[in-house]
């Protein structure tokens, strides 16, 4: 999971990708990157660890020339997460000069990486799958031009190329120096993209594209549409927009844990609000809490603060029983799930989280979270608010078990750090040391995300295994896994 965003505007595009990437920053924090283009097609990269506001200096702002940008915050799944050689953008200098971002994660990075060194010639530098997404979007456009001038029929013909062969997840980005922005979505469309327009002052159309539908909003932009799965986008340098079908064989399968987790929760996806999927979470959880609990004994339900609390809110309304916050959250600490290392994540819960003790004290507690995946965080909650003087501590989580490794860009590749894997629910509960824990039912969560929409089917691999493009081994799993623990 990462967050990515770019923009073609009438005048100089620093300040509102900066300002884009900021309220993008909750899909990764170990690093960020922004890129700008000049109508000569000279680029400026700055790119660094940490987060938005530590990353850039006014000095970084005033040389990142251009009307046309893309910016990246990144959480690592694939590749050094520490490591500032990993960070997006990534740029290639042929044909004409590409720099791309990309949210999601590539399955086939050892065939690419052998393919790109014996067929195509290039060179890597990095793990990064980013790295290789460019180097095969380069050598696919490369082969496709035809005469001294670029055209959106070869480059929706090089994207078409790339679908080909490239698998997993990928929500793309890229600038081509002197030409304009490239936007495209994985046939499944997977990782989430968005698209809005804007008349500047100036009487000239705008546009931006981005991960989540709240950045276009807080930019006033008025949304279009989703880039459908598959589709790519080109807008040129004075904003012409192009969008072409470029995969064989597309369906919409939207990664289910974006509304699980990841997405603000003021932000559409694929039409589907998270905030009102978030609620139906709570309402269908309720029901599942009712039937395997004794709810009479419960005095207080609690969020985890932040992304549970409108499921919370809706568990206490269904069942009758007290709304309480009896956490207080550091909002200056990262979120603990998508921070790199057990001994980390470990670390920062009791710095991120306070328990107030005269919210527990004497109390049966009914504590909400939107999942639990390695359980690390889960459990010090816990201890949390036995500490603070809780009579008993209920779990449940908004979501089902996640016994699954998620492969197509959340950073929870190893079956063994997964908690639920391999264990039954009381086994789970004592691993915890709550005195009852409750999941949602996957059904549950699937008919909380699609209810009100068109859309068929989602990727909920983490929670039943079933990985939808259908490229996914027990060997790759087991490459993985291997290695992310080497």
């Amino acid at each position: 999971m990462c967050g990515i965003v770019g923009m073609v505007g009438s005048g100089p595009v620093n300040q509102d990708i900066y300002d884009s990437l900021g309220l993008l920053q909750h899909r990764g924090q170990d690093s960020t990157g922004l890129a700008t283009s000049e109508p000569n097609g000279v680029f400026h990269i700055i790119k660094a660890k940490g987060m938005v506001r530590e990353a850039f200096r006014t000095r970084d702002m005033r040389n990142l020339l251009g009307n046309v940008g893309l910016g990246h915050v990144r959480y690592a799944t694939m590749g050094a997460a520490a490591n500032e050689e990993e960070a997006q953008p990534f740029y290639v200098n042929a044909p004409y000069g590409i720099v791309l971002v990309h949210n999601g994660n590539l399955t086939n990075t050892r065939e690419l990486t052998e393919e790109l060194f014996s067929k195509d010639r290039r060179h890597l530098n990095t793990t990064s799958d980013t790295e290789l997404l460019v180097n095969v979007l380069g050598s696919e456009l490369q082969t496709t031009i035809a005469g001294p001038d670029l055209d959106t029929a070869q480059i929706f013909e090089a994207v078409r190329r790339v679908h080909e062969r490239v698998e997993g997840s990928y929500a793309t980005i890229a600038l081509i120096a002197g030409h304009g922005l490239l936007a495209f979505r994985d046939p499944f469309g997977i990782r989430p993209l968005i698209m809005g327009k804007r008349t500047a002052d100036n009487g000239k159309t705008e546009w931006m594209v981005a991960s989540e539908s709240l950045v276009l909003e807080n930019g006033d932009y008025d949304i279009v549409r989703d880039v459908a799965p598959g589709e790519a986008i080109f807008i040129d340098s004075d904003g012409i927009m192009t969008a072409q079908q470029t995969a064989e064989s597309t369906r919409l399968a939207p990664c289910s844990f974006e509304y699980v987790y990841l997405a603000r929760p003021d932000s559409i996806m694929n039409g589907i609000s998270v905030y009102e999927t978030r609620l139906r979470m709570g309402d269908r959880l309720a029901e599942t809490i009712a039937k395997h609990v004794d709810v009479s004994q419960i005095d207080v339900v609690m969020p985890i603060p932040d992304s549970s609390r409108p499921s919370a809110m809706q568990v206490a309304q269904k069942l009758g029983i007290e709304y309480r916050e009896g956490f207080y959250k550091n909002r200056y600490v990262g979120r603990t799930f998508i921070m790199p290392g057990q001994a980390t994540r470990k670390k920062s819960v009791r710095q991120k989280l306070n328990a107030m003790s005269t919210e527990f004290q004497g109390k049966n507690v009914l504590l909400i979270d939107d999942s639990i995946v390695r359980g690390t965080t889960s459990k010090q909650i816990i201890q949390m608010a036995r500490d603070a003087g809780a009579k008993s501590v209920i779990f449940a989580s908004a979501a089902p078990p996640v016994r699954y490794p998620h492969v197509y860009g959340i950073n929870m590749p190893n079956r063994n750090e997964l908690v639920a894997h391999g264990r039954t629910i009381p086994e789970i509960a004592e691993e915890l040391g709550c005195d009852g824990l409750v999941y949602q039912e996957v059904e549950d969560l699937r008919a909380s995300i699609l209810e009100g929409t068109d859309i068929t089917e989602l990727d909920m691999s983490c929670f039943d295994g079933n990985y939808v493009t259908g490229t996914v081994s027990d060997e790759y799993l087991a490459w993985v896994e291997k290695v992310k623990t080497s």
